[in-house]
């Protein structure tokens, strides 16, 4: 398989490449963040993460080197107005403390390269009434909390579909996808259905999503699905959204934003509460909250109740210095006690991008000060950092400091 995705990565390149169209109409546009860092007993920086949680608090919480290197271009226009493009995305992986290599090895917890996305799309299709047809890989309906990386509700997928096709006042998508991340098994027919613009109040909307997961030809398999409803708000406290969103999904549908294990039927449940919004009050103070609430009903194994609420407050002092902080609280509830969680991180930044909250890029020094209980500690698979054989031994606190970059463009 892996080999037959390289050879049609080769041939569409290619095929691409040798189309006539001017080198400036080939867009590059990118994200990446990179850094260096240690911790206070002397090592590596040792990220903090509590067991059975779904995300983690980023700021001066990251341990890895990341970019998304990203080229598209639009083909050729049609004569009813439409658009052909394509796009390739690559993806470059590399654990802090680890030789850059950004490519699979044989080195324990070493890189990896991947080709993140790749379709073609036909954009703005008459026949579609003005919606979208595309077909490949792509990243596809992401909604994510940014200061926790969790994206709760994400239909990326490896498949083809029908994008933002308006019917009267409504925008309705359907997209049949196989497989929707590279740990995928066993390969599922996975059926996404979206209906977006239901106007509640001036800038604000209503989306509502279906997943359906036919039952896989494997052992044990059973069929899944799952419901997502959200409402989002512009230019709440002057920022870009206040988002609300409800979810539930039973048996694979339990992965709710992803496919979950094939082998849960439909007496496991799962729904999920999130709320999250930025705010831009003034020209110098930003930053993002975000709570969510997660339950997990397994009749034939422990119950699980994930809690996590946070805040990263970004004041700017000048033009091109801000102070960045983060404090973030996560705790599960399961049968082995409630694992707890609490990480603080302070952040001297400079900004050249400018003093909003969105503004990048941005370089960061930072110092991070995590505690967590004996729950946590037991529950942490062992040498991560939470366990009594981590960085930090049977202490249940530690500290990390580094200097990081992030920037991203288009």
């Amino acid at each position: 398989m892996r080999n037959s995705l390289r050879k049609a990565i080769l041939v569409s390149l290619g095929v691409c490449l040798s189309l006539p169209f001017p080198a400036e109409a080939l867009n590059f546009s990118g994200y990446y963040r990179l850094g260096v860092g240690g911790n206070t007993n002397g090592s590596t920086q040792s990220c903090f993460k509590l067991p059975g949680a779904r995300s983690k608090y980023r700021l001066g919480n990251e341990c890895e080197l990341w970019s998304e290197l990203t080229w598209d271009h639009d083909f050729v226009q049609l004569a009813d107005g439409s658009t052909l493009s394509g796009l390739v995305m690559g993806g470059f992986y590399n654990p802090i403390g680890h030789m850059p290599k950004f490519k699979d090895s044989n080195e324990h917890g070493g890189g990896s390269s991947r080709v993140q996305q790749m379709f073609v799309e036909w954009k703005n299709a008459g026949v579609l009434n003005g919606g979208n047809f595309w077909v490949g890989r792509r990243y596809y309906k992401r909604n994510d909390i940014h200061m926790t990386d969790y994206y709760y509700w994400n239909q990326s997928a490896t498949g083809f579909g029908f994008d933002e096709v308006p019917i009267g006042d409504l925008r309705y998508s359907y997209v049949f996808s196989r497989k929707d991340n590279k740990n995928q098994e066993p390969y599922i027919n996975r059926h996404d259905f979206n209906v977006n613009g239901f106007k509640t109040n001036p800038g604000g909307e209503v989306q509502v999503g279906l997943s359906y997961l036919e039952k896989p030809d494997s052992e044990d398999a059973h069929s899944g699905w799952a419901v997502s409803m959200q409402h989002k708000q512009a230019g709440f406290l002057g920022g870009k959204f206040n988002t609300f969103a409800l979810q539930y999904g039973e048996g694979p549908g339990t992965g709710l934003g992803y496919t979950g294990d094939p082998t849960l039927n439909r007496n496991n449940k799962t729904w999920r509460v999130v709320e999250y919004f930025d705010w831009q009050t003034t020209e110098r103070f930003g930053g993002q909250f975000q709570f969510i609430y997660e339950k997990n009903i397994n009749p034939d194994g422990a119950e699980l109740r994930w809690m996590s609420t946070g805040i990263r407050p970004v004041y700017a002092f000048t033009e091109q210095f801000k102070l960045s902080g983060e404090v973030g609280h996560d705790q599960v509830m399961t049968s082995g006690g409630t694992r707890k969680l609490t990480k603080f991180t302070v952040a001297p930044t400079w900004s050249p991008g400018g003093m909003g909250f969105w503004a990048r890029p941005e370089v960061r020094v930072f110092y991070t000060y995590a505690t967590w209980n004996k729950a946590a500690q037991r529950a942490a698979d062992p040498d991560t950092t939470l366990s009594d054989t981590g960085a930090f031994g049977s202490e249940r606190h530690g500290g990390n400091f580094g200097l990081q970059v992030e920037y991203w463009w288009k």
